[in-house]
């Protein structure tokens, strides 16, 4: 036996687990933040300054200017871009008042404004840095050297010197660096990461390994057939830097709002300026009318609504979907997994002249052990109630839409679909409702195996309320499985509204048109669900059977509970109350300031003191959206 020593070798991450936005984005989300605390503790020192050491009048002006220096250039620029832009919102009243307040001289109230800026800014980086705070720790999961093995000799090396063909060791409990396939060692891997599925799958010689699942007890040499760039895991580490460039619309409702609540702002202290002549005047009505209960309000009751959702297993991947998913009128389903428990039994063994039943379930649930296909599960559980033993499995198999192969006690098994082995010739029994796999042994056709999922207990109830609880008016079923699968379980749940044997192709289609007819939610679990949820109003996934899907989806709830589906519509639709109650009264307080301050009532400083009260009241709203408030389920 080859001698095997470890040689070390310094290592960094391959670029497929580097985030080259990392710096960029910790500045985005940090430098609101630095800047709301620098100007408070500038305002604090101004006025001791200014009221308790009475200085001269160029020391305690000292910490506004470097305030305006730095905060208000920084937060100024990107609205000037904006307006070239001719992209005019509701933020734009904030950089108004700053320089408005910075040519009449008024630097304390330039300086509130920005602290009121910047704060908003903050909290609207905070929500999307929670929002992807899981996919930040998936990607830390990652292991920054793998173990190579060159003759005999065993060295650590950095990922992005594995290459495909070299052979790597997994040592027991580590992660799994690059895909690729077993070639020495029997074990097993937990795969539940990247798949959902919640056992360890059996890993032997032709067994295939996935990125980012973890080794268990026993050693494992695979043969790398991706580079790690490649990898089912470098995939989510790019997903997750596109969704970190794309900034959510955090303030969709604020940006609706401020359509009419700008222009009404502006044109009211245009008119106090144009009737008294006092620039004043304008300045005042302007920075009380800052509208941060927009900036501020909003923001906060989405963030509420993120930690409230993470509490009851729900990730929320876009907090824009908070605001849209109660308007969603058309619900779209998946059928396993989501509707049904994704579980299957096995319920028939149909075997072939001179097979014998007992012996083929003892060979298939051998095999099985070593497939994370979702009918592997029922075939085991069949065979630990027969009480049988499990062979000695060899050269297994699982290309897509080959079906599972391998030889067992010496015997070449094929696990496969109907089509498969009409194609060998197999002389099937009739279709029958239900699942199915056709089991081929020596390139022989031998059995047929029949499997039920069986539909959620809560599917009826959950279908049932939609409509007069949700103002749902159309619930569909689009699926891959066969139309009498689909229809039998519509028929069970209460669905009139079938697409079966349907390709993602078709599926993206189907949701395309209904989403052009009304905002539509879709439902599922499987990769082939991915292209779906982009396509439609809201994507939610249903588990984390896949990374592809979680990826692709605007929220994900971890537990498969309709209930928790259905507390992810409530959240929605009282996070939406919430913060339109927070932005339009604090708007309504906002109306009533300008006015006072347009007929001189209320001058600049006095109208950033009442806008800073107006906040206080509508972030205390807006906090309410992080808790509870009653049940969360309503069926």
């Amino acid at each position: 036996m080859a001698q095997v020593t470890m040689a070390t070798a310094s290592g960094k991450i391959p670029p497929a687990y580097k985030n080259p936005e990392r710096g960029r984005r910790i500045a985005l989300w940090t430098a609101p933040i630095l800047i709301s605390v620098f100007t408070l503790a500038a305002i604090s020192l101004h006025l001791a300054l200014r009221y308790g050491f009475h200085a001269r009048e160029i020391i305690w002006k000292s910490p506004l200017f470097a305030v305006l220096a730095a905060g208000g250039i920084y937060l100024v620029v990107p609205l000037l871009r904006k307006l070239i832009a001719r992209e005019f919102g509701s933020d734009h009243l904030a950089g108004i008042s700053i320089i408005t307040a910075v040519i009449l001289g008024e630097y304390l109230v330039a300086a509130i404004v920005v602290l009121m800026l910047s704060g908003g800014t903050a909290l609207e980086q905070i929500a999307s840095r929670r929002a992807s705070s899981v996919l930040d720790a998936l990607a830390r999961r990652m292991p920054k050297t793998a173990h190579r093995l060159d003759g005999g000799r065993l060295s650590d090396v950095a990922l992005d010197e594995i290459h495909p063909g070299n052979l790597v060791v997994v040592l027991p409990h580590e992660i799994c660096p690059a895909d690729g396939i077993v070639v020495e060692g029997r074990g097993k891997m937990d795969e539940a990461y990247l798949t959902g599925e919640p056992f360890e799958i059996g890993k032997t010689p032709g067994s295939g390994v996935l990125s980012g699942a973890v080794n268990d007890e026993v050693a494992l040499t695979i043969r790398v057939e991706k580079p790690p760039v490649d990898s089912r895991y470098a995939k989510i580490m790019r997903v997750m830097q596109e969704t970190e460039q794309r900034r959510p619309r955090m303030r969709r409702l604020g940006d609706k709002l401020g359509a009419w609540y700008t222009p009404l702002a502006l044109a009211v202290a245009g008119i106090a300026w144009a009737v008294t002549g006092q620039a004043e005047r304008f300045l005042a009505v302007v920075v009380v009318a800052t509208p941060c209960p927009l900036l501020i309000a909003i923001p906060v009751a989405v963030i509420g609504a993120i930690s409230l959702s993470a509490r009851r297993g729900i990730i929320i991947k876009d907090p824009a979907v908070l605001e849209r998913i109660d308007s969603c009128r058309t619900l779209i389903f998946d059928k396993t997994g989501t509707l049904t428990y994704g579980k299957a039994e096995l319920t028939e063994i149909l075997t072939a002249p001179g097979f014998e039943r007992t012996r083929l379930l003892q060979l298939a649930a051998s095999l099985e052990r070593y497939s994370k296909h979702p009918l592997s599960a029922a075939v085991i559980e069949a065979a630990r109630i027969e009480g049988l033993a499990e062979e000695n499995v060899e050269r297994v198999s699982e290309r897509p839409g080959e079906g599972l192969r391998g030889l067992v006690d010496g015997k070449t098994v094929w696990m496969t679909s109907r089509k498969a082995a009409v194609e060998r010739g197999a002389a099937l029994p009739p279709v029958a409702e239900g699942l199915e796999c056709e089991i081929l042994l020596n390139d022989a056709y031998a059995a047929t195996f029949r499997f039920r999922d069986a539909p959620r207990k809560d599917s009826p109830h959950f279908v049932k309320h939609l409509r007069p609880r949700h103002d749902v008016t159309r619930v569909l079923i689009v699926s891959g499985d066969r139309d009498l699968e689909v229809r039998r379980l519509a028929d069970e749940v209460g669905i009139q509204e079938v697409h079966a044997a349907k390709s993602p192709e078709e599926k993206v289609e189907i949701v395309q048109e209904e989403t052009r007819r009304a905002p539509t939610l879709f439902l599922g679990d499987g990769i082939n669900d991915a292209p779906a949820m982009q396509a439609a109003t809201v994507g939610v996934a249903f588990g984390v059977k896949s990374d592809i899907t979680a990826e692709a989806a605007d929220a994900i709830v971890l537990e498969t509970s309709l209930g928790r589906v259905d507390e992810l519509l409530h959240i929605g639709k009282r996070m939406r109350r919430i913060a339109m109650q927070s932005a339009i009264g604090g708007m309504s307080l906002s109306v009533l300031g300008m006015a006072a301050a347009a007929f001189g009532f209320l001058p600049a400083i006095g109208g950033a003191i009442a806008q800073e009260l107006i906040d206080l009241a509508v972030v205390l709203n807006a906090v309410r959206a992080s808790v509870p408030g009653g049940r969360l389920t309503d069926f």
